[in-house]
């Protein structure tokens, strides 16, 4: 059986956590949530947790105190600092401070992804497998190429993106709100027709034609199901 991820996540903003603890959780992983660094430090005591999502603007300490109270105790987990703080000398205080790698707000969720899971790697935590087949529909993580019956299919980023999220999860509904946050982040402001717009794209560009493979739950969203089954 293929171990479940656990993840602490140190975040006071609470749209903020509520975006990652959702899509982190359509990805499979498992998010434990605390507000504070001493509450951090707390449940670092009695809980093991193969990775760390760090905010440094915390109500009781700033994140780079608790990375350096994290590594005095010389607890092996990787560190991932978000911050709004862009500024050079921020990020290599958060390096310095014991963090493993550094991460600007706002950012796209894909990215965030990419540095979990290079973080999980390095730790020897996960080995993955790079593509995820639905019948004559491959789609590559790794190369980002899709082919369906052996044609190569070019997608933007998001299309990319909402096509990876279906494929991971056939037969799941999914409201256009997630779907939106999932693939164009929390920060996004514009109407949730922007995903209709992307869905169609997509499906022009699979040759999606009944029985469709995305299909639309009418006044909800959308589910993927594979070989239009």
């Amino acid at each position: 059986m293929k171990k479940k991820i656990q993840i602490l996540l140190i975040e006071d903003d609470p749209v903020i956590t509520e975006f990652l603890r959702t899509g982190l959780g359509y990805e499979g992983y498992v998010v434990s949530v605390v507000g504070t660094g001493n509450d951090a430090l707390d449940i670092l005591r009695d809980s093991p947790f193969h990775l760390i999502i760090l905010d440094i603007m915390l109500p009781d300490m700033d994140g780079f105190d608790v990375c350096r109270h994290i590594c005095n105790r010389e607890v092996k987990i990787p560190i991932l600092m978000l911050t709004v703080r862009k500024e050079v000398v921020d990020r290599v205080r958060g390096l310095d401070s014991g963090a493993d790698d550094y991460l600007t707000k706002p950012f796209s969720f894909d990215e965030l992804l990419a540095r979990i899971r290079a973080l999980l790697r390095r730790a020897g935590n996960i080995r993955e497998n790079d593509r995820i087949i639905s019948g004559t529909l491959i789609l590559d993580t790794g190369t980002r190429e899709v082919r369906r019956n052996g044609r190569k299919i070019e997608l933007t980023p998001t299309e990319f993106s909402l096509l990876k999220l279906f494929m991971h999860y056939p037969d799941r509904v999914f409201t256009r709100e997630t779907l939106l946050n999932r693939v164009l982040g929390y920060t996004y402001d514009g109407g949730t027709n922007v995903i209709d717009v992307h869905v169609n794209h997509l499906r022009k560009k699979l040759g999606d034609r009944p029985p469709v493979l995305i299909r639309t739950v009418y006044g909800v969203g959308y589910a993927f199901h594979p070989d239009g089954t």
